[in-house]
């Protein structure tokens, strides 16, 4: 418990009861104790949590935010590696969100490889509509009792599930979903997919298609290839009612059949188009290409909103930082697009890093000459000797195509 306590970043938002991480690391051996006696009692309370509202970006919508307790996060922590030891036995090569050693990257690999080296020709993107909020209680600790038989952990469980939400000074109670914000909520969340739709698809779906066809699912954004268009309608119809048995929905807007792969390329002109349609996955958007030996591919972007996203972040940084020391504002910025190249530097992706890196020099430039007027006679050959003693990350690809493959869960 301390340990996963210690790993709680220390500027975390403090619960309902104010308590901050270094306040709670203070007191541990004072609530600790008590703490542990309930949850073998099976007397433990869960706390209210509170819940807060955190911008989309490019959106007037806001995404809901659970924020327990310092202390009851700890226990979360806990109680999901224990969890998750146990259900990594059974989870699928599917699966990838939520889960040790596999990142989303990981799902981007293998979703290449499957359309690269198969015979997918279509390809279903589907999008769960509020699936956090929508997870039936019920059904949550009917699986989780099919592989823990603790009353303890399933009282825990149960208790978490239930607690109430603090929303405007009012608490609120909790009759289905699970708050995003708690570690608990991914692993239950990655749980009741591997029940409703893993298990489902590979053992009942697969066996009475006539072609090939391959799920690839990090947490609640999932993907489905086909060899056959026949198959993927029936699949896509089967779906609907399968999700909608436990409380699930398909967002009607963002599902989709998409003609994709090696085969829709030839396809496209017959069909009155220059090129295949796109897909979308994990913030990057995936298009049919060819290599330099005129092979196909598959092509990896950054997808325009998030692109968007990122430069809105970037630009509001350095407003917030304009007046810093000059290195001090390139260590923050540099932080930023390490992160950004950390994910976005997949094989193909350059030419985006690219722009990111040519907006930043930009705007950072006209942030320091709006700092003063003798800022505005900063010209391009001035700033560029402020780059070489405080140089700016220069885009970098994290995954070239090899490591890609090597990445790949088949």
């Amino acid at each position: 418990m301390q340990k996963n306590l210690l790993q709680i970043p220390k500027r975390s938002a403090a619960g309902v009861d104010g308590q901050t991480v270094a306040a709670a690391r203070e007191s541990f051996d004072g609530w600790i104790e008590p703490m542990l006696q309930s949850i073998h009692r099976q007397g433990y309370r869960a706390p209210n949590i509170r819940r807060v509202y955190i911008p989309k970006p490019g959106k007037t919508e806001k995404r809901p935010l659970g924020v327990p307790t310092v202390a009851d996060r700890a226990l979360q922590r806990s109680t999901a590696e224990v969890l998750s030891a146990i259900y990594e036995q059974d989870f699928l090569p599917c699966s990838f969100g939520g889960r040790p050693k596999l990142s989303a990257h990981h799902a981007l690999a293998t979703l290449n490889e499957v359309i690269a080296g198969g015979m997918i020709s279509w390809v279903l993107e589907a999008d769960l509509k509020n699936f956090f909020g929508s997870l039936d209680h019920d059904w949550v600790l009917r699986f989780v009792e099919h592989r823990v038989g603790d009353p303890r952990l399933i009282s825990l469980i149960r208790r978490w599930l239930k607690a109430g939400v603090l929303e405007d000074g009012a608490v609120h109670p909790s009759e289905q979903g699970t708050p995003q914000g708690g570690s608990i909520s991914v692993l239950l969340s990655n749980l009741y997919l591997h029940y409703v739709l893993d298990l489902w698809f590979e053992r009942v779906v697969k066996g009475r298609l006539r072609g090939e066809a391959r799920l690839v699912r990090y947490i609640d954004d999932f993907v489905i290839c086909f060899q056959y268009r026949s198959d993927a309608m029936r699949v896509q119809e089967a779906l609907r009612l399968r999700l909608g048995k436990f409380g699930l929905t398909l967002e009607p807007t963002k599902t989709k059949l998409v003609e994709f792969g090696r085969f829709a390329q030839r396809h496209a002109g017959k069909r009155g188009r220059n090129r295949p349609e796109t897909i979308y996955f994990l913030g990057l958007t995936l298009y049919c290409t060819r290599n330099q030996r005129g092979n196909f591919k598959v092509g990896m972007r950054t997808e325009k909103s998030r692109l968007k996203r990122s430069l809105m972040s970037l630009q509001e940084l350095m407003r917030r930082i304009r007046h810093y020391k000059i290195s001090d504002q390139a260590g923050e910025i540099n932080v930023v697009l390490r992160g950004h190249y950390g994910y976005y530097g997949v094989a193909g992706n350059l030419r985006s890093l690219v722009k990111v890196y040519r907006a930043v020099e930009r705007y950072w430039r006209g942030m320091l000459r709006s700092r003063s007027w003798a800022g505005r006679r900063l010209t391009w050959d001035a700033f560029n000797q402020i780059k070489e003693r405080t140089p700016l990350l220069k885009p970098k690809l994290r995954l070239p195509y090899r490591e890609m493959q090597a990445l790949a869960v088949l």
